[in-house]
């Protein structure tokens, strides 16, 4: 488990402290950690350099902490904590569950004491990440609130019946309410956020964040703009728009068959289509001013909508297959327009879509309070693996970790030349050191945790 630990590095679901002092700090972070996605303490490591150090008196820590927990967070927050002992050191390791909250610290208040978590850092809410986080508690979504400033006037219903009528779907006044197109407000039915966003006729007005801004840079930065244009159509019709855009703005090459010859363009449509779909689907619209962005380089295309991943789930889990709605009309409509064919699955087919096409795998992080995707377009071969690094591979496959020595008598080489070996693997990030300090004569390799399962 510890190893495991190490071969991560502190980021949204993990972090490191070297002691339990302060005890708010971790207090803050167990905040953090349970409104965003949940996580991982471990108490006894150096943060920076992952030197483990352990605890002294664990027992006693261990009550301080439950303690702090109990004492300091509401609401009622009861973190699994567990002493470990690992090379003669003991460690703890709180394990906090991600649980519909919001969670804060007590002693700053129901507003000013709820955190979450960006990348390895605990910051306090705001208060558009707090609106969402207790929209998550009431089990309501942004997009289904009713848009009290319009009325079924402002919604070109004419336009979204010939999306709806393209698939083959009438949308009649029944669809409009089970799809939350029009929900209810007193005695009367208005139209929703989503209704607004998907195909209002002010919408740009009310959400400027709907918009979608496109721009081609000359080389590999943002120094110079050779196009822009800025999209703002309903979103359904802004997926092919923005499509188009990147097609115009990209290579297209030619592939030679044995009948006819074909076009290949630089960047898989289907992983492009994806990747602006997600970014249409999952942005966070009540972020005002902040719209998705489509940046085309040289080099690659990066698709940035505004919005974390949505509360409870980590991009691991978003990879897998898991599928969490951010707005729950457009996904919904999206869905019925056929532009969404399964739950949870766009991250993964952008993945298959570029390794289909020889390309490199595309990067998926979150930036701040922004999500982005990033394709590449250099078309790559794999290098042949050394016969060295695959006994290695199979070799870890199954005992999960890797001494220099026992490296040595793997690859039959002076201990020496083995250590050279492990650590250009470490500089690759292929693996991780794992040991009590940089002379601990136990010092193993494993692999790093984003290898695992490949």
């Amino acid at each position: 488990m510890i190893e495991g630990f190490l071969a991560r590095d502190e980021g949204k679901t993990l972090e490191f402290k070297e002691n339990c002092r302060p005890l708010q700090g971790i207090v803050r972070t167990a905040v953090a950690f349970a409104n965003t996605a949940g996580g991982t303490i471990v108490i006894g490591v150096k943060d920076k350099t992952k030197e483990v150090i352990g605890i002294a008196d664990p027992l006693l820590n261990e009550e301080r902490l439950a303690n702090a927990f109990a004492d300091g967070i509401r609401p009622l927050l009861v973190p699994d904590i567990q002493i470990h002992a690992w090379r003669k050191r003991q460690l703890l390791v709180v394990t906090v569950p991600h649980a519909v909250g919001p969670f804060y610290v007590r002693s700053e208040g129901s507003e000013a004491g709820v955190y979450i978590r960006l990348g390895s850092t605990n910051r306090p809410a705001g208060p558009e990440l707090l609106a969402e986080l207790q929209r998550l508690a009431r089990n309501t979504f942004f997009d289904e609130q009713p848009c009290s400033e319009t009325n079924s006037d402002d919604i070109d219903v004419r336009a979204a019946s010939e999306f709806f009528a393209a698939v083959s779907r009438p949308l009649s006044p029944a669809k409009q309410r089970s799809l939350g197109l029009l929900v209810g407000q007193g005695t009367r039915a208005v139209p929703s956020i989503g209704a607004v966003l998907l195909f209002g006729k002010t919408r740009g007005r009310l959400f400027p964040s709907a918009t979608i801004r496109c721009a081609r840079f000359l080389g590999k930065d943002t120094a110079k703009f050779l196009d822009q244009t800025e999209i703002d159509e309903y979103l359904p019709k802004s997926v092919d728009s923005a499509v188009a855009f990147i097609e115009r703005h990209t290579r297209q090459g030619i592939e030679i068959g044995r009948v006819r010859r074909r076009d290949v363009p630089e960047y898989p449509v289907e992983a492009v289509r994806e990747a602006i779909i997600n970014a249409i689907v999952h942005a966070d619209y009540s972020i005002g001013g902040a719209g998705t962005k489509i940046a085309i380089f040289d080099d690659r295309i990066e698709i940035t909508n505004p919005g974390l991943l949505p509360f409870g789930l980590t991009l691991e889990a978003a990879l897998a297959g898991v599928s969490r709605l951010r707005n729950r009309v457009i996904g919904r409509t999206f869905r019925e327009l056929g532009l969404i064919e399964q739950w949870g699955s766009g991250l993964g087919r952008i993945t298959v879509a570029c390794a289909n096409a020889g390309q490199p795998a595309p990067r998926f992080e979150e930036l701040g309070t922004n999500f982005r995707v990033t394709l590449f377009g250099e078309r790559v071969k794999a290098p042949a693996q050394p016969e060295w690094q695959s006994e290695l591979l199979g070799y870890l496959a199954k005992k999960n970790r890797i001494s220099t020595r026992v490296a040595g008598e793997l690859w039959k080489i002076p201990d020496r030349t083995a250590r050279r070996r492990l650590r250009r693997l470490v500089d690759d990030g292929l693996l991780v050191e794992v040991g009590s300090g940089p002379k601990d004569p136990y010092r193993a390799y494993v692999l790093r945790e984003e290898r695992r399962g490949r």
